[in-house]
């Protein structure tokens, strides 16, 4: 995992944050430094998945990023034919996230889009992910 150090060095002008290529870099040690537990809410996303993920029906992981909260409803899950959706509207981040997924097999198909969650028609979910979403 790289290690965070956007903003250790002084900035003139401090403008939008965006979640550009250089925050999908380093985006596992920034999201594991600014929120306390993130793991533990990563592998309770995962539990509930296991508890209420249906059989026929789609997930979708909404503002994915790298895909940590969808690895973790692909683990959990055991449901016959079930899809994950996973939608984030950084490039950066969504190109990260289809390495990460193709780096664990799985017979679970995962989709990663990228675009605006508020063009998305939910269809068929019996699972929807919004971690930290709303906040950024």
């Amino acid at each position: 995992m790289q290690k965070d150090t956007l903003f250790s060095a002084p900035i003139e002008k401090l403008g939008d944050f965006t979640f550009d290529e250089s925050v999908a870099e380093v985006f596992p040690d920034m999201i594991q430094r600014s929120i306390p537990g993130y793991s533990n809410i990563i592998t309770a996303i995962g539990m509930l998945a296991e508890r209420f993920v249906t059989a026929n029906s789609l997930v979708y992981d909404l503002g994915c990023s790298r895909g940590a909260a969808t690895l973790s409803v692909r683990r959990n899950i055991h449901q016959p034919n079930v899809k994950i959706i996973g939608i984030d509207n950084s490039q950066p981040m969504v190109e990260r996230c289809r390495q990460h997924i193709a780096a664990y097999h799985s017979e679970i198909p995962v989709e990663i889009l990228c675009d605006d969650i508020r063009h998305i028609e939910l269809k068929n979910a019996s699972m929807v992910i919004l971690n930290f979403t709303l906040q950024f």
